[in-house]
């Protein structure tokens, strides 16, 4: 994805939910763990937000502030994760269109990827795709999600 006539998107989820991932695998770059510390626009395209700024309520009111710049608001959730940090109707707050993504659909059974999606359509998003960075699983369907 570059920065030019794509959505601006800000990734939200828990602290190794796999956001930092989906940015590398969706921009071609090497897939590799690394901690984000602090909001990164990633190509111009993606904000990708500090997993603390869901997980503390103290921090929550940052991500309201960073949403200003995003035109579309993307909830991920770890398919392999028991619950969810995500609150019942979680996206009213941005007032912007919002989708949900489950990662890391390779490592879960079929049930736990139907309870992500659920958490995830509780949370708002208007669509929810089940991805995973390692096959690939689910990739085209969310590229069209965030650039249409």
């Amino acid at each position: 994805m570059s920065g030019t006539g794509k959505k601006r998107v800000m990734l939200i989820g828990r602290s190794g939910s796999g956001k930092t991932t989906l940015c590398q695998y969706l921009n071609n770059e090497a897939l590799r763990y690394r901690k984000t510390q602090t909001v990164e626009i990633v190509n111009g395209a993606m904000i990708d937000t500090p997993g603390e700024y869901l997980e503390r309520r103290n921090l929550q009111r940052a991500l309201l502030v960073t949403s200003a710049d995003a035109e579309l608001i993307v909830l991920v959730q770890d398919a392999t994760e028991q619950g969810t940090m995500f609150p019942p109707a979680f996206t009213s707050v941005f007032a912007k269109p919002s989708v949900g993504v489950v990662t890391k659909c390779d490592l879960a059974p079929p049930e736990q990827i139907e309870r992500a999606k659920k958490y995830l359509e509780m949370a708002g998003a208007e669509k929810v795709v089940a991805t995973s960075s390692m096959s690939g699983e689910g990739m085209p369907a969310l590229t069209e999600l965030l650039e249409g």
